[in-house]
């Protein structure tokens, strides 16, 4: 049976096109498209609903030893008010999910995890916690989330806030804020590439929430966003998608995340991935030619040896041309064929992110 989120009469009377996403029902897009949408949070603002996203309270004096017994990141030299982001790994290697580290402080962090992972995350560290050093409680179903992402996005919020409270870093939260009168969680993350904010309140106070920062951002012509242009904005940044770039059968030293994970630390799966030498890397490809790759497509090299498989795949609308994320054996350069429905495409080796925000 799927969920929906507080918001879902809400998107309904704005006209959301409804699908089934990690056991919820939420909007793909809305009357005027996603690309409409993609360019909508580029260039100007937009407001998502990803109240479906999972939020579990790590709590207790020995928390963050707890904690860093689960992550491949450094939780020890998280600040107060920061987030970081950080893999949790089975024994063997592989992806139990990435995530979101908040640290409120030494005794309390808060974990936000992918939404089809979070009973799976909230019983793998039930798993691995030792109860007596810290608590661990699923308060995904009380909490709210909304994004709203784009350069506009400051000018919005501050219509409903006191701005100059806020963290003016990325990757920093602000606890308590009132909103509009409602209190929340800020932080200034995201996952589009913009800057922007992310704000979680109490479920049965998003949908006030909402409305009033619609409202707020009227002038500014902001734009509800679906899970289409979501994807769109954090294919075009080259951000992984879990069960996409990363999942439970494949190994955390083969994905381009190595910079947040900590070889010095004592982590579950490090000694896997110590005596692991990675095969495969994710790397980009840009199409030259007609055509465009999604996911599971086969990728050859020149020589027509099979050397892996697309990841994702799409057009990047702001820069134009059809890109995509790919899974190939270590080493890999030069040009790619990719074989998209019996056709193979040509295609490049590029850096990633394809794109990038000009500071």
């Amino acid at each position: 049976m799927t969920k929906q989120t507080p918001l879902y009469n809400t998107h309904i009377n704005l006209g959301g096109k409804m699908v089934t996403f990690a056991g919820y029902q939420l909007p793909i897009q809305y009357s005027k498209g996603i690309v409409f949408e993609h360019k909508a949070v580029r260039n100007n603002v937009g407001l998502f609903d990803v109240s479906h996203m999972g939020e579990i309270l790590i709590q207790g004096k020995g928390a963050s030893l707890q904690l860093q017994k689960l992550m491949t990141n450094r939780v020890d030299t998280i600040k107060d008010n920061q987030c970081r982001y950080s893999l949790m790994l089975y024994e063997n290697g592989t992806i139990v999910d990435d995530l979101l580290i908040y640290k409120i402080d030494n005794e309390n962090y808060l974990l936000v995890v992918n939404a089809a992972n979070t009973q799976k995350d909230y019983e793998h560290i039930l798993k691995y916690i030792d109860k007596e050093g810290a608590s661990v409680t699923n308060i995904s179903d009380d909490i709210a989330q909304l994004a709203l992402q784009g350069p506009n996005a400051y000018k919005v919020l501050s219509k409903l806030t006191d701005i100059e409270k806020l963290a003016n870093k990325s990757y920093y939260f602000t606890c308590d804020v009132l909103v509009g009168g409602i209190k929340c969680l800020v932080s200034t993350t995201g996952y589009t590439g913009e800057s922007g904010y992310e704000l979680y309140c109490k479920a049965s106070e998003v949908e006030s929430l909402y409305d009033k920062i619609m409202e707020a951002g009227r002038e500014h012509d902001i734009e509800p966003i679906g899970l289409g242009a979501r994807d769109t904005l954090r294919f075009e940044c080259s951000m992984p998608l879990y069960g996409h770039e990363l999942s439970d059968k494949i190994m955390a030293n083969e994905v381009g995340l190595d910079m947040f994970i900590k070889m010095e630390l004592d982590f579950i799966g490090k000694q896997a991935l110590k005596n692991h030498t990675p095969q495969y890397e994710r790397i980009g490809l840009k199409l030259l030619d007609k055509g465009i790759a999604r996911e599971n497509n086969e990728v050859f090299d020149e020589n027509g040896q099979s050397i892996g498989y697309t990841t994702s795949g799409g057009v990047c609308i702001t820069l134009g041309g059809a890109y995509a994320m790919a899974r190939v054996k270590k080493g890999f350069e030069g040009r790619a064929y990719i074989d998209v429905r019996g056709r193979k495409l040509l295609a490049e080796k590029i850096a990633m992110p394809f794109y990038k925000k000009e500071k």
